[in-house]
């Protein structure tokens, strides 16, 4: 009925066009229809618009105009507060708010003197760090050139996970330094866990209901818009529409007696229109195994075909658990609620202790938390219990130069013994083992700026990349082979063991045959009595290194980012001390200068 009414106002659908899109959108819900909102506006900018024949050259768009504005700054490391800030974006301008956005790394901090209406939307990096676009920003509004704020209005919204210690730091430090500079905060910041997508439509909703009240509105003005003026296209495939791909090759490439499964997969993306870049991320929708979801559902004392409300949509527990909810990995909040639900002693004693309770949500699986006390539930509190799925995003191991419509990663399967079961990983199972060649894989691509090579092929580079964290370089080394880049190539890597474990051996000892690596150091921890690790190689390179960043090397780490990537940058705070002759103070500043221009610059995870 609501569309019905609106037709009855300007519009430009006719009334079939109305009832078509009654019943389209009938079975939505509230976050699915946020988002097409968005989509739909996206596609408005990349298709022309049809115009009646009489209006062959222009037409006039009467917009009233906002004496003020809306400033979006969204500061990403990995595109989703990007993706985030731009939908936001759309619902603005939709709303007729002039909205600008803007990455962090490109906004002048001495412009908020001039602003009045600012979003901020911010991840946060490794140990509550800024993201790399944000650095500058951040100390801006710390120092003492950042202006009074009294007339600004502001919100802000932080992306992190709760698993993690300084969970959406970032986002915390530019409410408190907007705060102190004396602006006026018009919405109660929200920090949003990996399931943020519902949250977040709710917060954007209100934050532009303020904004529309808080703006004065000046006259209307007239824009002349040219007839068939139309943006680049950009693919259809997102991580709300993902393509359906075929899986091409799951290669098991550890050797027989290694105690890591470790696989070399291959997906087909032949007319999709996909593209990407080293140093981008595959996201990967999966299905969790059938036969955990049932276990889940018999633990809480419920049965498979139990009906429950997925979105707006019924659906039997046993799909709803495989297809929609995490039943894989734990999480603080998962433990904190099933401890009051069950009333635990052993999980209301971790309650107390925030680092024994990440570290026990961290390496515990959701069914062993559920029998930590047999406890019946209903549908709901499981519901309750779990985080919506969301996709894995694993580094891409492969330039598209060199492979073409296909995409390569590396992938780690987890897997380990919990008692006398084994415990597998949610994704990497599904790649590995329950997805056989030919079938289909849900999968976009997620664009990753800070972590790319350098424009100039000229420039030298030095990667580090232990374990799985090699599969970026592989895609790194293809692209500068593919464009007969004239800069050095320096590879580090580490794994257990030389025979069992070293990944795409063959490939680099080729590349370092051909001259397209310059340079390959590895190490294999247990191959001797004392474990050597790549933070080991470093520091005995440590005066060819100095040497390399002096002139102009850019750096690279990928891979664990709890241990190998802090081990790693103590490394070089100790090369550059030891070989730049600096204290440790200049040290952090040279990292952190090396951050900023893009130089030194980190996939962790």
């Amino acid at each position: 009925m609501v569309l019905k009414e609106l037709s009855a106002l300007a519009s430009p659908l006719n009334d079939q066009q109305i009832d078509q899109l009654q019943q389209a959108t009938s079975e939505l819900s509230s976050q699915q229809m946020a988002w097409i909102s968005g989509y739909f506006w996206g596609l408005s900018q990349t298709q022309p618009t049809a115009q009646p024949q009489a209006e062959s050259h222009s037409i006039a768009a009467v917009a009233s105009q906002p004496v003020g504005k809306l400033t979006i700054i969204y500061a990403s490391q990995t595109g989703n507060a990007k993706g985030l800030a731009e939908t936001l974006h759309a619902e603005a301008d939709a709303a007729g708010i002039h909205a600008e956005v803007f990455s962090a790394g490109d906004y002048k901090g001495k412009n908020l003197a001039k602003a009045t209406h600012l979003i901020i939307i911010a991840s946060t990096h490794g140990e509550g760090e800024a993201p790399d676009d944000a650095i500058e920003l951040h100390e801006f509004l710390q120092s003492k050139k950042a202006p009074n704020l009294s007339h600004l209005k502001y919100a802000v919204i932080g992306l992190g996970d709760s698993s993690y210690e300084f969970f959406c730091q970032t986002a915390k430090d530019f409410d408190s330094y907007l705060n102190k500079l004396g602006a006026e905060s018009v919405l109660e910041r929200l920090d949003c866990d990996v399931d943020y997508e519902a949250q977040a439509a709710q917060w954007r909703a209100s934050a532009l209901e303020i904004v529309q009240q808080t703006l004065s509105t000046g006259e209307a003005e007239v824009v002349q818009l040219p007839v068939g003026q139309s943006q680049a296209s950009v693919s259809q495939y997102t991580k709300q529409n993902p393509y359906d791909a075929a899986l091409l090759t799951s290669q098991k490439i550890t050797g027989r007696n290694s105690g890591k499964d470790v696989r070399h997969i291959e997906i087909d993306l032949e007319g999709s229109g996909l593209t990407y870049q080293p140093g981008d991320a595959l996201g990967v929708w999966y299905d969790n195994d059938p036969a955990l979801a049932a276990r889940v559902i018999a633990q809480v004392g419920l049965t498979e075909k139990t009906q429950v409300d997925v979105d707006g949509v019924s659906l039997v527990l046993l799909e709803a658990l495989t297809k929609h909810y995490e039943i894989t990995n734990a999480n603080p909040q998962l433990v904190t609620q099933y401890a009051s639900l069950s009333g635990s002693k052993k999980l209301e004693k971790l309650l107390s202790d925030k680092d024994k309770l990440r570290a026990y949500a961290g390496n515990t699986q959701v069914l062993d938390v559920l029998a930590e006390k047999k406890t019946k539930l209903t549908a709901e509190q499981l519901q309750g219990l779990l985080r919506r799925l969301t996709p894995r995003l694993y580094s891409i191991a492969s330039s598209q130069q060199e492979v073409g419509e296909e995409v390569h990663l590396t992938v780690g399967v987890v897997e380990y013994q919990q008692g006398e079961e084994t415990r597998k990983g949610g994704a990497s199972s599904f790649l590995s083992h329950r997805l056989e060649e030919g079938e289909s894989v849900r999968v976009f691509v997620e664009a990753n700026k800070h972590f790319k090579l350098p424009e100039n092929d000229d420039t030298s580079i030095i990667m580090v990349g232990p374990g799985t964290g090699i599969a970026p370089f592989r895609a790194f080394v293809q692209e500068r082979e593919s464009r007969e880049a004239s800069g050095k190539s320096w590879l580090f890597f580490g794994d257990r063991t030389f025979t069992e474990d070293f990944l795409y051996q063959v490939e680099w000892q080729k590349y370092l045959k051909a001259g397209v690596i310059d340079q390959l150091d590895v190490a294999f921890s247990r191959d001797q009595a004392e474990k050597v690790y790549v933070q080991h190689r470093l520091l005995e390179q440590g005066a060819k290194v100095w040497q390399w960043l002096q002139e102009g090397a850019h750096f690279y780490v990928c891979g664990d980012a709890n241990q190998m990537a802090k081990d790693v940058h103590l490394a070089l705070l100790t090369i550059i001390e030891q070989h730049g002759q600096q204290s440790r103070e200049q040290a952090e500043q040279y990292l952190t200068e090396l951050r900023k221009s893009q130089r030194y610059q980190k996939d962790v995870y």
